[in-house]
């Protein structure tokens, strides 16, 4: 068994194709979602990969000094307690975190290390879509004066338009680190596709919601899961159905392409309902939720 930190996107790829293989609805990663948090870093962090042989089995990234995120292959729960122990030797926070699933292989680990449930953080909640089922899709609805289309990457200004819609849409969060510079690095980034990269304009060509689709051919044992991260309208345009028609608009495209499963992971806890909402009125249904562990060294 090796660990090597990550340098380059042979090790990313690695991370990926770990997460690929152990895809299931009750995972922590798809390989979208390591794709999306990477490229958009404004500082890479601290990221490590167990690897026995070739194979990537344990993937630690200490997203901030006080959060950890990890996926722990089943078959090597052992490692776990690596991980925690890397993260020890990366962290200088008094109060640390770690969001792993709800009865992941690394919750001993984590116990063991003195971490405890933290029962009133915030949580996320897997949800699925079956695309192959009846009428598993309804039409994306019309929404007078918008218009629906995948990102144009040849089109003059696009990929600052389609940045700039990203940072807009989630202002209210905080400042996104989301510029040109960062598209470049998703669009850059295996597995993004443009054609799974929608956005409603108006009809004077103005970005103004957003849906980004993450295929995975290869998960669900070749069957293809889409993962919808991330997806947002600007606030000035809220209220009119632009999120959900945008996201309808790159599922139908990600069922065209074969994929069998579409996965999105909104906020669960009861202080930001809205985004579930949306979802579950598409058809996605909840599977499996997060759990935050934290713990104090003061």
């Amino acid at each position: 068994m090796t660990r090597r930190d990550l340098e380059g996107p042979g090790d990313l790829r690695a991370a990926q194709a770990m997460s690929s293989r152990l895809w299931s609805p009750v995972s922590r990663f798809h390989p979208g979602q390591l794709a999306w948090n990477l490229a958009t870093s404004v500082d890479r962090p601290p990221v490590s990969l167990w690897r026995d042989g070739e194979q990537a089995v344990a993937l630690g990234w200490a997203e901030s000094p006080d959060w950890l995120e990890l996926q722990v292959d089943p078959d090597h729960p052992e490692l776990a307690d690596d991980v925690v122990e890397w993260f020890e030797d990366t962290s200088d926070a008094e109060t640390q975190s770690a969001l792993v699933m709800e009865r992941d292989v690394s919750e001993p680990a984590l116990a063991a290390a003195g971490f405890a449930p933290d029962l009133d953080a915030p949580w996320f909640t897997h949800h699925l879509l079956d695309l192959g089922g009846p009428g598993s899709l309804p039409t994306p609805p019309e929404v007078d004066g918008y218009r629906l289309r995948p990102v144009d990457l040849s089109r003059p200004g696009e990929l600052e338009r389609r940045a700039a819609v990203h940072a807009d849409a989630w202002s209210s969060v905080g400042p996104s680190s989301v510029d040109a510079h960062a598209y470049d690095r998703v669009t850059s980034t295996w597995p993004y596709r443009s054609e799974l990269d929608w956005v409603a304009t108006t009809d004077d060509g103005e970005l103004v919601a957003s849906c980004l689709v993450w295929l995975d051919e290869a998960a669900a044992d070749g069957a293809g899961v889409g993962l919808v991260e991330p997806v947002g309208c600007v606030p000035s345009h809220r209220g009119r159905g632009l999120a959900t028609a945008v996201t309808l608009g790159a599922l139908r495209r990600l069922r065209d392409l074969g994929a069998r499963w579409a996965q999105v992971s909104p906020r669960g806890d009861p202080g930001h309902p809205g985004p579930q909402r949306l979802y579950r009125a598409m058809g996605f249904a909840p599977t499996a939720r997060t759990v935050t562990w934290t713990r104090s060294l003061e």
